[in-house]
């Protein structure tokens, strides 16, 4: 195990390495331009786009990398990480589509399908009030996609059962608590919290933790189990669409949402960093830009491994041309064939040729 540890630490910086702030200066000098430029048309007429790219860039990330495998469709005969029950709320592709198609227009198969979903977050939370960053860039695209690869912290973990899926990824407990800020523009469904608002372990009121202005207030939204919707609620109920550091305020106050948030405030472990957000909101956007680059790096892949997809939803098709082999010795060299040494000439026995006789009737 501590082999396997040095070994990931020494490949990771080198891989980080080979990305690099400016990646397509040259190749498509323009890139970094028409995913911002696209990403705020949609952001002018749906501000929660920043939530849905956030999860979209997370959801990617924590299975195989940062290698846009969520983007991949299913297939009759495969199912896609997209189609797996994490993910069925997950959306924002068409977005990516419509991104792809205007870098496709202007540099074709220059800038992957990965680089596009860790940019378009970037400049999200940018126009949702978040700091600016640079981002490096250089990422590829996967080859693989499979619903079996799928796991993913769910939002009723304790932070101690959740941190364990950021160490594997070479997070720790400040990147956790960093990026579950990210909640502060989340959404949620009313089915992931009506036992803390009518039933909580099984005593028909409500979680005593939780703010009884804020049960009163969801309560009108959210039906009792066994209503026909699922309506959705905001995590923060302070500023929904602003990245910002009020989420931890909201903990504090015993408003948070999900029991992860709520959880944040009352471990040990996490409580201490909680309050420093909540009162430092320069400190957080510091560790948010940290967080989310270092989310980017995930496992990427770099150089010639894997693709540069053209469409972001399925993979590129497989060259027709077979792929070299190992060079074939080539056959020996045949020697000419030897000819035949010439009969010795016949001695003359001193009598003339007969004259073979004519053919009756011939002319």
């Amino acid at each position: 195990m501590k082999i396997a540890a040095l070994v990931l630490c020494c490949i990771l910086p080198v891989i980080s390495a080979q990305l690099r702030v400016g990646f397509y200066s040259q190749s498509c000098p323009l890139a970094e331009a028409i995913v911002q430029r696209v990403v705020l048309n949609r952001f002018r007429t749906d501000r929660s786009i920043t939530a849905a790219l956030l999860r979209m860039h997370f959801h990617d990330c924590f299975v195989q990398g940062c290698d846009a495998s969520l983007l991949i469709d299913s297939t009759p005969t495969k199912s896609s990480e997209k189609d797996t029950e994490p993910n069925f709320s997950v959306r924002g592709y068409d977005l990516i589509d419509e991104i792809k198609k205007n870098l496709e227009a202007a540099c074709p198969s220059i800038v992957s399908c990965a680089d596009v979903v860790a940019l378009a977050t970037r400049d999200s939370v940018a126009l949702a009030g978040g700091p600016r960053y640079s981002l490096p860039t250089g990422r590829r695209d996967g080859l693989v996609s499979d619903a079996e690869e799928v796991d993913l912290p769910g939002p009723d973990l304790s932070v101690q059962e959740a941190l364990p899926f950021f160490t594997a990824k070479g997070m720790n407990l400040n990147d956790m608590v960093t990026l579950l800020g990210a909640h502060t523009i989340g959404i949620t469904h009313c089915s992931f919290i009506q036992d803390r608002l009518f039933d909580f372990d099984g005593t028909k009121k409500p979680d005593p933790s939780m703010d009884p202005a804020l049960v009163t207030q969801l309560s009108r939204t959210c039906q009792a189990p066994g209503g026909s919707s699922d309506p959705q609620v905001f995590l923060d109920q302070n500023a929904s669409f602003v990245v910002d550091n009020q989420f931890y305020s909201q903990v504090i106050k015993k408003r948070g949402i999900l029991p992860i948030d709520v959880n944040l405030g009352t471990d040990r472990s996490s409580a201490p960093i909680v309050a420093r957000f909540a009162s430092n909101g320069n400190l957080f956007n510091q560790n948010f830009v940290n967080a989310l680059i270092k989310l980017a790096n995930v496992e990427v892949l770099v150089g010639s491994a894997g693709e540069i997809r053209k469409n972001c939803r399925v993979f590129n098709p497989k060259s027709s041309i077979p792929k070299p082999g190992p060079p074939k010795t080539p056959p020996p060299k045949k020697s000419p064939p030897r000819k035949a040494p010439s009969p010795p000439p016949k001695k003359s026995s001193g009598k003339k040729p007969r004259t073979p006789p004519k053919k009756p009737g011939g002319n």
